[in-house]
């Protein structure tokens, strides 16, 4: 992969999180985590977490104790969840492959072979259907590449797994790795440019978005909303 293309990726993924990330976690998050009726809260705990946090139960430590496990937490991974398959297609956008079954092809930048690949989000991204499936055309294409005199083996077809670990697979990509290689986070990325680093560069990428809009602004407005509701409801 050449240096134009890497930087490609650089900003597919940039422009993927300010244009379906950023935006949502402001406008939805923050504003739904801003209204006292989104929290079902226990009366035994919202004190103990405020002063467990800031040391003092006021409204602005028990919003905060509310705010930030939601706006941090549950939501963001919630959205970005539901919008991986987009981010998969701006990350790889104009490196499709015309191969049925296969999201990429391209060659191993460790072993210098031409790899056809299906692209999976995380570790726990995938189905149970998905094995059968992703075998099947895993086996077709070899087959395809036998007829054509093709020298496609068994470690040429691969599942490339976006971020997470290989210790962190789900037991259905235990079982396609019994047929195919299932390449995780780091290494696959490796593999794809020949930087061994760039999964990091791509991480730090992603979370330079945020510094461009004042999300420090945006937090602590949605905590002072917050806390002004609580104020009156129970002060």
């Amino acid at each position: 992969m050449n240096n134009s293309q890497k930087k490609k990726i650089i900003e597919n993924a940039k422009n993927f999180f300010r244009d379906q990330i950023v935006q949502n976690h402001i406008n939805g998050a923050c504003d739904r985590a801003s209204r006292l009726s989104e929290y079902n809260i226990n009366p035994f705990l919202y004190k103990y977490l405020a002063n467990f946090l800031t040391g003092n139960d006021d409204p602005e430590s028990i919003a905060k104790a509310l705010v930030l496990p939601r706006i941090l937490g549950t939501s963001i991974n919630t959205s970005f969840g539901m919008k991986i398959q987009s981010l998969i297609s701006s990350l790889f956008e104009g490196l499709g492959s015309t191969t049925q079954g296969i999201d990429i092809e391209f060659v191993d930048a460790i072993d210098n072979r031409k790899k056809y690949c299906q692209l999976k989000a995380g570790p726990n991204t995938i189905n149970k259907d998905d094995i059968t499936t992703i075998i099947n055309h895993f086996d077709g294409v070899r087959n395809l590449a036998r007829t054509n005199n093709l020298n496609v083996g068994i470690n040429d077809m691969i599942v490339g797994v976006v971020y997470g670990e290989a210790n962190d697979l789900s037991s259905h990509y235990k079982k396609i790795e019994n047929a195919y290689p299932v390449i995780v986070g780091q290494d696959f990325w490796h593999r794809l440019t020949g930087q061994k680093n760039f999964y990091f560069e791509l991480i730090d990428a992603v979370g330079e978005v945020a510094l461009e809009v004042d999300a420090t602004k945006v937090v602590a407005k949605t905590i002072e909303k917050l806390a002004r509701e609580i104020d009156a409801k129970f002060e």
